[in-house]
């Protein structure tokens, strides 16, 4: 698959939106294959992480209720973090495909492609949302007014994120900037990096010499 990248952030923005009109009608599903299909996957996990967000803001949730759910968030979220990484991968792979080699004094940017398609990807989300409020027969005009106002700035910093992404994309296959992978190297979900869970450990016995 040759890298196009106005073509790719059209795929990755009408992915969002299709994908999200139908996750919220059936269970979570990935038809697609290669980097579109790690797209997909990593959308999946915001999508995922977006609802236990809802769960745990709930008020009725009780204290056993919320920790699951936490858990459940801190799962989703490694893996969003991971699958961005894989986006990027993915992309430096089609860019070795297309012969491109970065120039001397090529720069880096402030985030990968795949950062940016994981903001993509909540605005995607955020975007859905809103717009289910419009569909709402239980508020006012003043809640309508102020659903639409975001839904356009969302909308704009959409556009805006998107032309970006397809900027940074033709940067790189030019050789104008450079591109890493760079590990998130999270702490909180390492049993041997987090404080709270190695030293809730019971600590092995001491034995003495007879």
């Amino acid at each position: 698959m040759e890298l196009r990248p106005a073509e790719f952030v059209e795929s990755v923005l009408l992915l969002h939106q299709e994908t999200d009109a139908r996750w919220h009608r059936e269970p979570t599903s990935n038809p697609f294959q290669d980097l579109l299909g790690d797209v997909c996957q990593q959308h999946e996990y915001n999508f995922l992480l977006w609802h236990e967000e809802d769960l745990a803001r709930s008020p009725d949730a009780s204290d056993n209720r919320i920790a699951t759910v936490k858990r459940a968030i801190d799962g989703y979220n490694q893996l969003r973090n991971d699958w961005i990484e894989r986006i990027d991968e993915a992309l430096l792979g089609q860019l070795a495909a297309a012969g491109a080699v970065p120039r001397s004094g090529a720069r880096l940017n402030t985030e990968t492609p795949g950062s940016a398609v994981d903001r993509l990807s909540i605005m995607a989300l955020r975007i859905f949302h809103l717009e289910e409020q419009l569909e709402r027969d239980d508020v006012g005009p003043q809640h309508v007014e102020k659903v639409t106002a975001r839904l356009d700035r969302c909308r704009t910093q959409r556009a805006d994120l998107g032309q970006s992404l397809a900027e940074l994309l033709e940067d790189l296959l030019a050789g104008r900037k450079l591109l890493k992978v760079y590990r998130q190297l999270k702490m909180y979900n390492d049993p041997t990096l987090n404080p709270a869970i190695y030293q809730a450990r019971p600590k092995p016995a001491v034995r003495h010499a007879a």
